[in-house]
């Protein structure tokens, strides 16, 4: 496939944001015959939401170690994309497009030219732009399985969400039996068995959101995690084919704690500007806001930038204002009419209310800050003939993940903001 240069990528995704996606006639579908290929490869997907970087050495996990040890590693995590949330990590991960340009800009938001919400239940695909790794495997001919990944759901190209495929999202039904799901379709003939599958596991996400990093529910969820790795790898085993599937186990991002006393009140500005609590599209730790027309976005981050910094607001100097076009390019979050005109970062562990309180306050966690902050890391291993046994890889950035995937299963990728040639540099031996 030939590799797009950064630039262009942005200009046809930028055309592809204000084009929907024609949604397909049917709903239904058989599974498809398998191309023959010969030693066709098999990816197996893993994602353990909020899973930070270094949670695996908090506690036993002798399964996720197995897969470390005996395959590749990000020695100190994946990167997640801006902002560190959930749906528009989990997307970028399976299109390797930044979330400006597969639209997924947050789990909540609001299209500024329709005043439609997306809300995360939303499956119509004018909302979900760009190609998942899914609809890429069954495009050219295979047949891919997704369990429970964020935008399976959604019907593009080839990709109908076959029921017998793509069970839709019951968060009931057990981490287990998800697992058990998975190995079911391996039992398939090899005319119908899927050559991409993908899993998602909620924890320990939950629990970081309830107690914060630092609290033994994350050890146990931990530990919960790795026991339904374990019973993946037992599965294989049994079969005789753990050696013959990739596994890639990854995250979608990290998780910090916060504190009251880490607050900043959007009302201690008043002497320097009202921020209406309309203006406000998301608060923390993405501080999204869109003033009317009539008022100027440049004088709204001029103004709370000078309070913010005046030393006489509490906590003011852990935020900071910028017109989306003046972000830090590394980011990669300006290029969609979708994000509002103003966007404000916060310091690591710090939240923002529009005013002051008198509820009780307590400790708990958070993600969704700008992704240099390590805490935001996740992790990344990979085991199977497409690795090398033992090997440390720097850190990257979860966009590289489709390539990966693409190359692993021989395919011919869509447009990205990955690279083919990182792709070829992190599997062994490389893909054919």
């Amino acid at each position: 496939m030939a590799f797009f240069t950064y630039s262009i990528v942005k200009i046809l995704a930028l055309l592809l944001l204000f084009c929907a996606p024609q949604t397909p006639t049917s709903n239904a579908r058989s599974p498809l015959l398998i191309q023959e290929k010969e030693n066709q490869k098999v990816v197996i997907l893993i994602s353990s939401d909020g899973f930070r970087f270094g949670y695996q050495h908090r506690t036993s996990t002798p399964n996720i170690h197995r897969l470390i040890e005996e395959g590749t590693e990000a020695r100190t995590g994946l990167i997640p994309v801006f902002p560190t949330i959930t749906f528009p990590n989990h997307y970028s991960i399976v299109t390797g497009l930044y979330p400006p340009y597969h639209g997924i800009i947050n789990n909540r938001f609001s299209d500024p030219i329709t005043g439609e919400t997306f809300t995360t239940n939303n499956v119509n695909p004018k909302w979900w732009l760009g190609e998942p790794i899914w609809q890429t495997v069954v495009d050219q001919g295979y047949n891919a399985a997704v369990i429970f990944w964020p935008g399976a759901e959604v019907t593009k190209g080839s990709w109908t969400c076959p029921k017998q495929f793509c069970p839709k999202y019951n968060k009931s039904i057990t981490f287990e039996d998800r697992v058990d799901l998975a190995l079911g379709y391996l039992d398939l003939p090899d005319s119908q068995r899927p050559v991409f599958i993908g899993i998602y596991f909620s924890d320990p996400d939950s629990q970081g959101h309830k107690v914060g990093p630092d609290h033994p529910s994350i050890t146990e969820a931990v530990a919960r995690i790795d026991s339904v790795v374990g019973r993946l790898i037992d599965g294989l085993e049994k079969r005789g084919i753990f050696d013959d599937i990739n596994v890639i186990m990854l995250g979608d991002h990290g998780m910090v704690g916060t504190c009251d006393q880490r607050v900043i009140f959007l009302d201690d500005l008043s002497p320097w500007i009202t921020i209406q609590p309309e203006w406000v599209k998301s608060i923390t730790p993405l501080l999204a806001i869109t003033p009317p027309n009539n008022v100027s976005a440049s004088e709204v981050v001029s103004k709370m930038n000078e309070g913010l910094s005046s030393g006489k607001v509490e906590n003011g100097k852990y935020l900071k204002m910028y017109l989306k076009e003046d972000l830090p390019e590394r980011l990669h979050y300006a290029d969609s009419y979708r994000i509002p005109p103003i966007i404000g970062l916060l310091g690591e562990g710090f939240k923002v209310e529009l005013e002051r309180s008198e509820s009780k306050k307590e400790c708990a966690g958070a993600h969704g800050y700008d992704n240099a902050f390590f805490s935001m890391r996740t992790i990344f291993m990979a085991r199977g003939p497409s690795f090398a046994q033992g090997r440390k890889v720097e850190s990257f950035k979860n966009v590289e993940i489709y390539n990966i995937l693409a190359s692993i299963l021989g395919l011919k990728g869509a447009l990205n903001n990955g690279s083919i040639s990182f792709a070829n540099s992190i599997l062994y031996p490389e893909a054919d």
